[in-house]
């Protein structure tokens, strides 16, 4: 996997002796070549209209996160040592399948599978009390207070998907590997109408379940983060910021280290443009183990909910609590005026349970 990094810049400046001149350069890939397929920009725009950020491929750890990939941590019982080829077409799944119950989360065509993502979603849209787990000394409330006694505000239980990595037997093209593939669809950037700022669209026809693009940023501790964020107060807006907490409450006390982060702010990939919509959203945020054999660390991966037409914007649920006022809880997604225009959307006033969006759901399932 490359690591080279390519910056976009809002400009080009030269100096002469008649001043500083800009020269706006159009570019038709952001992603300046480290995608296997170009990342478009919306015509009549150029480099000069793009935030600053380096455009990186795959997760980058900034410092002191705990992410050694090695083929020691995993044992041979985790891995597919006897197949050959694509897995999906043996009979017996391999033990790769072990996570998401014995059965493959894919398709031969390479999209999740309907019951698998109707799943994931309902975990996301309608979470139950019971899909929470809950930290016996939380990282999120530690990081106010070593000797804070705040009980954890729970974390939500996600699904994972395990996918075939380098120890396995099975080729590089085995259907257990998705994710790996990087993104295969065409996808522009472009500027919102509603006031958004940047966003993030389809040029194809995707059907539900297929994957559009892994969110990439640099990988920090929770410390880290909250030391960045104390450091640079700015705009909380311009933060691009997400917990990789599937797995906090399942473990004891996690250490500094294991207690991870994702920040697309000045490194990211082009999910860094991917607005937020409340509840009806037509991403869904899929957590896949590759490189390790724990929940600490994965990858943040991103599969239609839906058919999305082409030129349809590509919308993900941050999954943030707009009625949360604990504006110090350590979490780095902060509650913003929501301009998503969803029906459902939790910044209204007038959203006051979820009556309404169980019924629309319910009623969408049974169509």
């Amino acid at each position: 996997r490359s690591s080279k990094l390519c910056k976009v810049e809002a400009a080009h400046n030269y100096h002469s002796s008649h001043g500083v001149i800009k020269s706006f350069v159009y570019i038709d890939d952001i992603s300046r070549g480290e995608e296997r397929v170009k990342v478009s920009l919306e015509n009549g725009r150029n480099a000069g209209d793009l935030p600053i950020f380096f455009y990186i491929p795959n997760n980058l750890v900034y410092k002191n996160a705990y992410v050694k990939f090695s083929l020691a941590r995993i044992s041979h019982e985790d891995c597919c040592s006897h197949c050959f080829g694509d897995c999906l077409t043996s009979p017996v799944p391999c033990v790769c399948a072990a996570e998401t119950g014995s059965q493959f989360a894919y398709t031969p065509g390479g999209f999740v599978k309907e019951k698998f993502l109707e799943e994931c979603i309902s975990l996301k849209r309608e979470p139950k009390q019971d899909h929470y787990l809950y930290c016996r000394n939380c990282p999120l409330q530690r990081s106010k207070n070593e000797k804070s006694s705040v009980p954890c505000k729970g974390h939500l239980l996600r699904k994972f998907i395990k996918e075939c990595w380098s120890k396995c037997w099975c080729n590089k093209k085995c259907g257990n590997r998705i994710v790996q593939q990087s993104i295969t669809v065409k996808l522009q950037v472009f500027l919102t109408p509603e006031g958004k700022g940047w966003g993030l669209r389809t040029l194809e026809d995707l059907p539900p379940g297929a994957f559009v693009c892994e969110y990439v940023g640099e990988i920090l501790t929770n410390t880290e983060l909250l030391e960045r964020n104390v450091g640079s107060p700015g705009n909380k807006n311009t933060r691009y910021q997400v917990l990789l907490d599937a797995g906090w409450g399942s473990k004891g006390v996690l250490k500094d280290e294991e207690v991870l982060c994702l920040d697309a702010t000045v490194y990211g990939n082009v999910a860094r443009f991917i607005n937020h919509r409340c509840s009806d959203a037509t991403l869904v945020e899929i957590p896949v183990e590759v490189e390790t054999p724990d929940h600490h660390y994965y990858h943040i991966a991103l599969f239609t909910t839906r058919k999305v037409d082409a030129m349809e914007e590509l919308t993900w649920d941050y999954g943030i609590d707009f009625h949360d006022r604990d504006h110090d809880s350590g979490h780095p997604m902060k509650p913003f005026h929501c301009l998503c225009g969803s029906p459902f959307c939790r910044g209204r006033s007038d959203m006051k349970g979820d009556v309404r969006l169980l019924t629309y759901f319910r009623r969408r399932r049974k169509v």
